[in-house]
């Protein structure tokens, strides 16, 4: 019933992808967001996606927002997230946590243009204008209102935004689907990165999040031969650091993680 609602049209609705700001995610917020859509934007979307080519799952049930329809809809939101994205979601959330990392980095690095630059060839930042590779022809004027960057697993190719301009301007962009490494023996691990490296690596994942300071203590290296082996852990995409005020926090990326055998 589910892809009544995302047919291969030109058309999605909006209301299936709720922003989740603030603290509080998962799969029951996004559901509860799905299910409190205002019943005059349901019958506005449903209608949109009937008239390009959809057929409403539930019809006026659910665009009249009916408590029968919505709860079918929440139901069966429920059952395809347990049937089909729960068995993979560890590497689903790995590797957006990953483009997460990268991203900030950029943003760290360089600032909004380091960070825009890293979408390319995506995207290109030419101020003030972000050309995308938008699937079809369409300007979105943001009108100070800023843009919400999104890493998706399920974006297919290009990226997309969301139908309706008068709503929270976002980028969803496809993130790198690689498989992941197999976990490395200690061994191996450090024949592949060197002893220093490789104790960082290790330091940096059992801390959770740590200094420069406190990982060259955990390693028994000095603090600037750890500076530079973190950097070099760093520009592989191995951790993610970023300053707090004087001094520097380094955690294990999910990459980092996974070569670990930690992911």
């Amino acid at each position: 019933a589910l892809s009544s609602l995302v047919p291969l049209a030109a058309y999605f609705p909006d209301f299936l992808t709720p922003p989740l700001e603030g603290g509080t995610h998962g799969l029951r917020t996004g559901i509860d967001r799905v299910l409190a859509t205002p019943r005059r934007r349901l019958r506005r979307e449903l209608s949109l996606l009937s008239a390009t080519g959809g057929r409403p799952w539930a019809g006026a049930e659910l665009a009249r927002g009916e408590v029968t329809a919505l709860a079918a809809l929440g139901a069966n939101l429920r059952t395809y997230h347990r049937e089909f994205m729960a068995p993979v979601w560890n590497r689903v959330d790995a590797a957006t946590a990953t483009d997460r990392a990268l991203r900030t980095r950029a943003l760290a690095d360089g600032g909004t243009r380091a960070l825009l630059d890293s979408l390319r060839p995506m995207a290109v930042w030419e101020p003030p204008v972000l050309t995308v590779d938008y699937p079809v022809e369409r300007d979105l004027f943001l009108e100070g209102r800023g843009l919400l960057l999104v890493p998706s697993y399920f974006c297919w190719r290009r990226p997309i935004t969301l139908a309706d301009s008068d709503l929270r301007p976002v980028l969803i962009y496809p993130v790198d689907k690689a498989p992941s490494p197999p976990a490395a023996s200690p061994t191996s691990l450090t024949r592949l990165l060197g002893p220093t490296r490789a104790a960082l690596l290790h330091e940096t994942a059992a801390l959770t999040c740590a200094t420069t300071s406190e990982l060259a203590g955990a390693a028994g290296v000095s603090v600037p031969s750890a500076s530079q082996q973190l950097a070099v852990l760093r520009e592989g995409g191995l951790i993610a650091s970023h300053r707090d005020g004087k001094r520097v926090l380094h955690a294990a990326t999910p990459l980092g993680r996974r070569l670990l055998g930690d992911g």
